[in-house]
Parts: structure tokens; C-alpha cells; sequence
């Protein structure tokens, strides 16, 4: 069960929120197998005086409206799912939410199943994972 941590700028519309969230989602689903029913995506705003960055870190001509990602999930994706992931996602928020690739961060955060209670006050290595009714 991965956990997305979405920060955008304050002035993205609800609608831009939504297609950044679902292609974010989408990605997951088809690059390392998430099922469809794992949607965890905190999203946070920030305005001009409380992201500071390079506009041109790497070599990347980036706007003031970069959107950065944060994924929380178990070790164990190959890297080559991971590039797949990256370019998915950069790929959707492009052609959905009109983000440019160079706008897109994403940062992996990996994990032990030991880290985690998803329900319950419960700890995750204990439980079988339960599949959603619509599944």
C-alpha cells in the first residue's frame, strides 16, 4: 500500500488537484502492480514564500509551479519498475493535468512491512491484506 504525499502550488485549480492525484494513481496501478483499490494520496499547497527551489537544478528549465511527490511503500521494486513509474507518472500528469515534465519531482521512500499498522491500531505484518469490495 503505498503512501502519496502530493504537494502542489496553492493557486492549482480542484480539478488540475484531481487529474494530478488520479494520474499519479494510475501510474502505481500499472508500473509496479498496486491494486486499483490503494488510493492513499495526501495533497498539501504551498504558496511562492514556502517552496524555495532551483529553476534550473540539473539542467531543467522549471516554472514556479513544480509539483513534487513523495511515495511511501514496502522494499522490494526493481529499478526497472521504478523508471517505469517515473515515466509514467511524468507522462499522465503531462497529457492530464497539464504539468510539465520538468515541474515533476518524485522522491521513493522504502520500507519494511514492520513499518506500517493501515487499520485498527494494528501491526500490517499480522493482518492479510483485505481487498475492497469493488475489487
Amino acid at each position: 500500500m503505498p503512501f502519496i504525499r502530493t504537494c502542489v502550488h496553492r493557486d492549482t485549480s480542484a480539478k488540475q488537484r484531481t487529474a494530478i492525484v488520479e494520474g499519479i494513481h494510475q501510474a502505481l496501478v500499472q508500473a509496479i502492480g498496486m491494486p486499483q483499490d490503494e488510493l492513499f494520496n495526501r495533497v498539501t499547497a504551498y504558496g511562492p514564500d514556502e517552496f524555495f527551489f532551483s529553476k534550473t537544478f540539473n539542467g531543467y528549465a522549471r516554472s514556479d509551479r513544480p509539483v513534487v511527490i513523495e511515495i511511501t511503500m514496502r522494499r522490494g521494486r526493481s529499478d526497472a519498475m521504478k523508471r517505469d513509474l517515473y515515466r509514467l507518472i511524468s507522462e499522465n500528469l503531462q497529457n492530464n493535468a497539464q504539468v510539465h515534465p520538468n515541474d515533476v519531482f518524485i522522491f521513493v521512500h522504502e520500507n519494511d512491512y514492520s513499518d506500517w499498522s493501515v487499520g485498527g491500531g494494528k501491526f500490517a505484518m499480522a493482518i492479510a491484506q483485505q481487498v475492497g469490495p469493488n475489487s
